[in-house]
């Protein structure tokens, strides 16, 4: 089997993620844009030890972006909505 911990990066806190988490029982992720919903889904499984419903993925392309003459553009990144089994919570803090 897989190691799946390379698949979850970091939890995304923003005040949308933040009323997904209130209201619908949902978290955001920056996830590795290889991983697919099955491998975010066992990995939060694992790495949390919470029952997972649903997942959502988007692809974001990176932004251009420039520092004087000089050009460049962020990196592509992938962010996954996960919605966790009713009556379980993550613990942000």
């Amino acid at each position: 089997m897989k190691d799946l911990s390379y698949a979850i990066k970091t939890i995304r806190l923003s005040e949308k993620a933040t009323l997904l988490g209130e209201k619908l029982n949902e978290y955001v992720f920056k996830v590795d844009p290889r991983a697919n919903k099955i491998e975010i889904k066992q990995a939060v499984e694992k790495l949390f030890g919470k029952k997972v419903v649903d997942v959502r993925t988007m692809n974001y392309s990176g932004k251009e972006r420039r520092r004087g003459a000089r050009a460049g553009q962020t990196s592509d990144w992938k962010k996954a909505v996960v919605r966790l089994k009713e009556g379980e919570t993550i613990e942000l803090a």
